[in-house]
C-alpha cells in the first residue's frame, strides 16, 4: 500500500490549517514553497538541518514582508510548516541559532564555509557542513542554498553587496561542499532576482492603495464643500 503523501495532501492540510484566502501578492510564494518542500521531504535522501531551516525561514520572511495583517503572516507560516509535518517553533529556533552564530562569529563563519579543514569548530554548523561535503548522495536543495547565502549575508554584508566578491565566495562554498559552484551561484542569483520582483509587486500594490486613498479623500472633501457652495449660490440669488 502506497503511504507516500501527495502534493494534494499537503495543500489540503495547509488550507485546513489556514482556511482564509492567502493575500494575492503572496499566494504564489506560499504555493511554490508548499510544492518545493513537499517534494524534498518525500525524497529518501533529504536530510533536515538548521541550514535548511534558515533557508526556509529566510525565504518565507523575505518574500512575505508586508503581509497584512501581520497575525495572518505568522498563521500562514505555522500552517505551511504543519502541512509539511514540521514543527514551526523548532524551524524558527534552529534558524535563529544559526543567525545568532553568524552575528557572534562572522569571521569564523566565512572561513568555515570556504575551508572545512581550517580547524574551526562552530556547532551545529561544522557538523552539518561535514555531512553535506561527505555524505554519499546528499540531497542539495535551493532552500539549503539560500540558508548558506543567508549565513554569508549576515556575517559579511559588505562583501555580499559587491557582485564580484559575492559570486566568488558563493562559488567557493558550492565547490567545497561539492554542490557545484555554478549551481549555487545560479540559485542565489534566482533568489535575489525573485526578491526584486516581489518588492516591485509590493510597491505597485502600495502605490495603488495610496492612489485609492487620495481618490476617496478627494470625494469626501467634495461632499463636504458641496452643500456650502450650494448655500452660497442660493443666498446670492435671493439678494
Amino acid at each position: 500500500m502506497n503511504t507516500v503523501r501527495t502534493v494534494s495532501d499537503t495543500k489540503k492540510d495547509f488550507y485546513l490549517a489556514f482556511p482564509k484566502p492567502v493575500n494575492q501578492v503572496y499566494r504564489r510564494v506560499v504555493d511554490e514553497l508548499l510544492v518545493e518542500v513537499h517534494l524534498l521531504k518525500v525524497n529518501q535522501t533529504f536530510v533536515y538541518d538548521s541550514i535548511f531551516a534558515l533557508g526556509l525561514v529566510t525565504t518565507f520572511d523575505r518574500f512575505t514582508l508586508g503581509y497584512k495583517p501581520e497575525t495572518d503572516r505568522f498563521a500562514v507560516f505555522h500552517a505551511l510548516c504543519s502541512s509539511l509535518q514540521f514543527d514551526s517553533d523548532r524551524i524558527r529556533q534552529d534558524a535563529t541559532t544559526l543567525s545568532d552564530l553568524a552575528l557572534r562569529s562572522p569571521n569564523d563563519i566565512k572561513t568555515l564555509l570556504t575551508n572545512l579543514d581550517s580547524g574551526i569548530s562552530l556547532e551545529p554548523l561544522s557538523g552539518q557542513l561535514q555531512t553535506m561535503a561527505h555524505k554519499e548522495n546528499f540531497k542539495y536543495s535551493r532552500l539549503l542554498g539560500v540558508g548558506l547565502y543567508a549565513l554569508l549575508e549576515i556575517s559579511n554584508p559588505d562583501e555580499i553587496a559587491d557582485n564580484t566578491k559575492r559570486e566568488e565566495v558563493i562559488k567557493s562554498v558550492g565547490e567545497m561542499l561539492k554542490f557545484g559552484g555554478d549551481r549555487l551561484v545560479k540559485d542565489v542569483d534566482l533568489y535575489r532576482s525573485n526578491l526584486d520582483k516581489i518588492e516591485q509587486a509590493r510597491q505597485m500594490m502600495a502605490d495603488m492603495a495610496e492612489a485609492e486613498r487620495k481618490k476617496r479623500a478627494q470625494k469626501e472633501a467634495a461632499l463636504i464643500t458641496a452643500p456650502t457652495t450650494e448655500a452660497s449660490s442660493e443666498t446670492s440669488e435671493t439678494k
